[in-house]
């Protein structure tokens, strides 16, 4: 009969949580206090498993010391079968975690020879070892035969030892033999309760150790998330406003000389645009903690809210300002929406038309739609094109900003398509449900 093998230790992939993390709050203090002692006994063990594998044996031996003496001097059996029984109670202890029911039966047997030859040899404590080795280690069934076992080989020796005794009461041996086959059953039974509460112990710590990996991979959910927002953010605001700069510098440039008031306004509105960029970008980096004064600086006006519908004439004025013809329709109460709403479709006007600034020649046109329903919000912004020579990277750049788009229409479980139309042009095309919003207050 095979004895399943001990619990291990817990491996290196599940690192040791400190007790106080499993065990928090001062009205656990003793629990973790007992709780750090036995840690640092358990790390021990595991460090030096050899201490307690000799040990015990030689703690049965020294109990078997005294019945050596007693034989030497000729009291009972002679100093080698005293001998002989002790070495056979304690060397079996040696492999008492690889063969926990072998060692159990080796002791036991032992245990019948000296009662047999009515030898109490002290080191008889070698049995109540092995009884609680079999308890931490092997199963339900095999502990059931084991502990009856040793309450049986108990009750008789108690019994067989009365009655070479004169003048023993019934009585007295009854309730001897009790005692002594309860406490050996309890033996066995905190063999039991140890490993259950290893097994128990260690749950936690594997539990307290997910539950950390579970929180680091939260936050670096949470970071990601928070730098793929900001870099949305920067993505709409700078290649708009530079897109806008860009489309006014040349004309500027043309302006210097034929018309130096029209070129002096083309510059005040670059500039303009400038410091909006620089507006919003600073209330960004207010938003993820970078600047928490509130201001937008030291002493200055508190920062102003995030771009809403509202916001869309100002938008389509510094396209225009740009070269393009933008008209803007629009049905239904626009004000009605939510902030976050309005932000999403605000950013998604201001890509679709940065990237008509980019890649469609001065003299397009383009027509922004937006109409709001009772439960969605249809946002169309559509040029005639035709387009410019395209460059190597413009690829690469409409992906960026479709995936912004996606992931703002995605918010409130919309949708967004672009692709070329028949006027040779490019469209885009959105829709989102307010109603499904996960939040309206969110700051992007």
């Amino acid at each position: 009969m095979t004895a399943p093998t001990a619990p291990t230790a817990p491996g290196p992939a599940s690192r040791p949580v400190p007790p106080e993390k499993l065990l928090g709050g001062a009205q656990h203090r003793s629990d973790v206090a007992v709780l750090q002692w036995l840690t640092r006994v358990r790390r021990a063990d595991l460090a030096h498993p050899w201490v307690k594998r000799v040990t015990a044996p030689l703690l049965c031996a020294a109990l078997g010391v005294p019945a050596l003496r007693d034989a030497a001097d000729g009291i009972g059996r002679g100093v080698p079968v005293v001998l002989a029984l002790i070495v056979g109670y304690c060397v079996p202890l040696l492999w008492r975690q690889r063969r926990p029911v072998l060692v159990f039966a080796l002791t036991s047997a032992v245990g019948v020879v000296g009662l047999v030859m009515d030898v109490s040899t002290g080191s008889e404590a070698a049995r109540i070892v092995a009884l609680l080795n079999v308890g931490r280690t092997v199963g339900p069934a095999q502990l059931v035969v084991c502990m009856a076992i040793a309450v049986g080989q108990t009750s008789v020796g108690v019994v067989s030892r009365a009655a070479g005794q004169p003048g023993s009461s019934f009585l007295g041996t009854a309730v001897l033999a009790i005692v002594q086959a309860a406490l050996v059953a309890a033996v066995a039974a905190a063999g039991l309760v140890g490993r259950v509460v290893n097994a128990y112990v260690g749950a936690l710590h594997e539990r307290a150790f997910r539950l950390e990996v579970e929180r680091d991979q939260r936050s670096r959910l949470a970071a990601a998330a928070e730098r793929a927002r900001v870099a949305r953010e920067m993505h709409d605001i700078l290649g708009h406003t530079l897109a806008v700069i860009v489309g006014l510098a040349g004309g500027a440039a043309g302006l210097a000389e034929k018309s130096p008031k029209r070129g002096a306004d083309t510059l005040r509105i670059i500039a303009d645009s400038g410091r909006g960029a620089l507006g919003e970008l600073r209330r960004l980096l207010a938003v993820i903690g970078e600047e928490g004064d509130g201001s937008d600086e030291p002493g200055g006006t508190p920062l102003a809210p995030q771009p809403g519908l509202a916001d869309l004439a100002a938008l389509l004025e510094r396209v225009r300002a740009a070269g393009p013809t933008v008209t803007l329709d629009t049905e239904g109460d626009l004000t009605g929406l939510a902030p976050g709403i309005q932000l999403a479709v605000y950013r998604i006007v201001q890509e679709a038309l940065t990237n008509t600034l980019k890649h469609a020649a001065p003299d397009t046109t383009a027509h922004v739609g937006v109409t709001v329903d009772r439960d969605r919000v249809r946002l169309t912004v559509d040029d005639t094109g035709p387009p410019r020579t395209p460059r190597a990277d413009a690829a690469r750049d409409d992906a960026r900003g479709l995936v912004g788009m996606r992931e703002r229409a995605a918010l409130y479980q919309g949708t967004v398509t672009a692709g070329p139309n028949p006027h040779g042009g490019w469209t885009v095309l959105a829709l989102l449900i307010p109603t499904t919003a996960p939040t309206e207050n969110h700051p992007a």
